[in-house]
Formats: structure tokens, sequence, C-alpha cells
């Protein structure tokens, strides 16, 4: 990939597609929404990756968007800014939706399209140090885009009340409303991803993507007869894979699954 605000690694199963504007605080822009979504649509075909890593580098993670982009943006007109904004929109849906699992690296502070960026992972790991907020309303704006994926991380409650005020709130807060899964030291932030990233890598890829695919159709849905024919089938249908046979195979023979012993 020839990316002019991005780096991308694969190693070992594992990918890290890095934010790489550290002297605006990995801002969006264009730029970046174009090559984060071209990025993950890439990786998500690809076979020897089993795990994204969503990183950045420099002090903070995220701060949004960037001050030139929201310039331009501000002359636009109303069709306009719903044609750039649904740019975002399929960057956010196309992290959210990958059938691969995304750790968020966060190594500081995420405000506004940042927090978004971590709403979308499937787990995020961040120092300790860093601060969140959803600052939009302080510029007369509301965040909308990434609203969905905040408000199912982070919870209806709290959402009303940090889409709000536009406050910041620390890791450990985000820990305790479950937008963020491990509050850690700086020092143990590479250690803390790579052990999360081992797990993954070392349980069945199809398993994965299905699993995450579960939890995405499931986690509002209700529990009909329709929802309940729906995991019957499901459960079927993986039982019956390659992978699924492979998996119980080796339980009972007490060897390494394939896919592990490839890894």
């Amino acid at each position: 990939m020839n990316l002019a605000t991005l780096k991308v690694s694969v190693d070992a199963h594992v990918a890290t597609v890095t934010l790489n504007r550290p002297e605006v605080r990995n801002a969006f822009n264009e730029t970046v929404i174009e090559e984060l979504t071209g990025a993950f649509r890439a990786l998500a075909t690809n076979v020897d990756v089993r795990v994204i890593v969503l990183a950045a580098e420099g002090a903070a993670f995220c701060a949004g968007a960037d001050l030139n982009w929201m310039q331009k943006m501000a002359g636009y007109s109303e069709a306009e800014n719903r044609a750039d904004a649904m740019t975002l929109a399929v960057m956010l849906s196309t992290i959210y939706r990958c059938p691969k699992p995304v750790i968020a690296r966060v190594q500081g502070d995420a405000y506004a399209g940042g927090v978004g960026l971590a709403a979308v992972a499937d787990m995020v790991v961040a120092v300790d140090t860093a601060h969140f907020c959803l600052s939009e309303a302080k510029l007369g704006l509301m965040p909308a885009t990434i609203g969905p994926y905040v408000i199912r991380a982070l919870g209806e409650s709290a959402s009303r009340r940090y889409f709000l005020t536009a406050e910041r709130f620390t890791a450990t807060t985000a820990q305790r409303h479950g937008l963020v899964h491990e509050v850690v030291s700086a020092a143990a932030l590479d250690s803390t991803v790579q052990a999360l990233a081992k797990a993954l890598v070392d349980n069945s890829p199809n398993a994965v993507k299905e699993g995450k695919r579960l939890v995405q159709d499931f986690a509002s849905r209700d529990i009909d007869d329709d929802a309940i024919a729906d995991t019957a089938e499901r459960i079927a249908k993986i039982r019956a894979s390659d992978e699924g046979r492979e998996g119980v195979r080796s339980f009972l023979e007490k060897r390494a699954p394939s896919w592990r012993e490839a890894s």
C-alpha cells in the first residue's frame, strides 16, 4: 500500500494499522478517511491476517477532525456536507464490520472522531493517562456519525451525559462504562495488546469471525422465535464446518488444532 497518513505492517497473522500524523494529533481529513477505509477493506480479505491492531504515533491517539478539513466543511452546502459525512460513516462501518477482530491501542487522548475509532474496535486497551472527550457540542455540532457505535460501547446513560456536556473523562471512567476494556501503564501497553492478539490468533479464524458477527447481530435483537432459530442454524453450520470438525477432533485427540500449528 502506498499510504500518506498511515503505516501498515503484518507480522505473525497480526496486522498493525498506525495513524501517522503526530504533528496534528492524528486528526482526520479526507486522506486519512480514504486510507483507513482502503486499508481495512484490503486486510479484511487478506487470508494471512487474523487480527488487526489500530494504533497511532505520537502523544495523541486521534484528535477528531483536522482543522483545515473543518475549515473547508464550513463553506460546504448541506448536500456537500452530507456527501462528506458519508465518507466518514462508511469508514467507521468498514472498521466495525471488518470480519477480523480489531484491537484499538490507545496510547493517548481520543477526542470526537477519535472516540468513534475506539468505539468501532472490538477491544480497546488504553494507557492510564489517556483522556476521552466527545467535544462536538462545544462547536455547535453533535457526534452523529460516530454516535451509534459510541452509544453501544459507552451505554445510553453515559452517552447522554458526555454527548451533551462535552466533558473530558479518564480512561478509568471509559472502562467503567464499557468503552475501554483494559487500562494499563504505558510500559504495559504493548504486552497487553500482544497478549490479546495472541489469544485471538490461537483461536479458530472462522469461529472468531462468526463470533464477532453473532455479537453484532444480536446485541440489540429481540430473543424471539426467529432469533432462536437463527442461533440454532448458526451453531449447526459451524459444527459442520472444516474448522469446527477439526477443533472437536483435536480436542478429543489431545493435540493442537491445525490453525494453531500453522501460526
